[in-house]
C-alpha cells in the first residue's frame, strides 16, 4: 500500500540563538497503547500480528487476499540548555486495524508471515532513517527541515521497498521469494538497518534464525 507522509514536525520549548550547536539527538519509540481497543498497534519485537488484527472489511473485487495499512511518523521537540541545542524525536512505527483487511477463506499461517514482513519493512525504514539522521549535521538554522527532508525520503525508501516485496514474491506466491525476504529484513534489522548487500556479504553467509 503506498501511504503519503504524516510526520508532525519539532516544536521547540525555547527559542535557539545564534551560537547554538547541535549535539544530542535523541530517539524514542512510541510504546503501545494501554487499551487493547485501540485501533492503532505499534511495532514492537515481541508482538506480532494476528489475524484478529485485521479488523476492516474487504472489498468485493480485487487481486489482494489481505491488506496491512502499515506506516510510520514521528514528532518532535527541542530545547536549548546552557550551550546545547537537544533535540528528541518520538518514533512511531505503526498498524492501523480497521484500515488492515483480509479476505475470507485466505488467513492461513503463511499469508499472516507476508503481512508481517510488510510491517517489518516499515519498522527496518524507520531504522535507516533514524541512523541516516545520527550520521548527518544538523545546525540550529536548518534542522526541522533536514530531518523532515530525511523522513520524506525514508518514506519514498518505504514506498519502493514494499512494492519490491509484493512484486518479487508475486504477492506472496512465491514461497522461496518470500523466504530470502524475511531473511533479508531480518539481517537488516540486527544490523542498524543495513541490507545484506549494503554489508558486502551475501545473504546465504548469514544464519537465517528461527522463522
Amino acid at each position: 500500500m503506498l501511504l503519503l507522509p504524516t510526520a508532525k514536525g519539532i516544536h521547540s520549548n525555547q527559542p535557539t540563538a545564534a551560537g547554538h550547536t547541535v549535539v544530542s539527538l535523541d530517539f524514542h519509540f512510541q510504546e503501545q497503547p494501554s487499551s487493547t481497543d485501540s485501533d492503532t498497534i505499534y511495532y514492537a519485537s515481541y508482538r506480532k500480528l494476528s489475524w484478529s488484527d485485521f479488523a476492516g472489511t474487504p472489498p468485493s473485487s480485487g487481486p489482494s487476499a489481505a491488506v496491512s495499512y502499515t506506516s510510520f511518523s514521528y514528532e518532535g521537540s527541542s530545547r536549548v540548555y546552557k550551550d546545547t541545542l537537544h533535540i528528541s524525536l518520538l518514533l512511531q512505527v505503526f498498524f492501523i486495524k480497521s484500515a488492515s483487511w483480509v479476505k475470507p477463506g485466505n488467513n492461513t499461517t503463511y499469508g499472516l508471515a507476508h503481512e508481517q514482513i510488510h510491517f517489518d519493512i516499515t519498522r527496518l525504514v524507520v531504522e535507516r532513517f533514524k541512523q541516516r539522521l545520527k550520521q548527518t549535521a544538523l545546525n540550529r538554522d536548518d534542522y526541522d527541515s533536514v530531518i523532515q527532508f530525511q523522513y520524506l525520503e525514508a518514506f519514498r525508501e518505504m514506498n519502493r521497498l514494499q512494492y519490491a516485496f509484493d512484486r518479487d514474491t508475486h504477492s506472496g506466491m512465491n514461497a522461496a521469494a518470500q523466504a530470502s525476504w524475511h531473511d533479508k529484513v531480518t539481517i537488516a534489522l540486527k544490523n542498524n538497518g543495513n541490507l545484506p548487500e549494503e554489508l558486502g556479504n551475501d545473504i546465504n553467509t548469514f544464519p537465517s534464525g528461527p522463522r
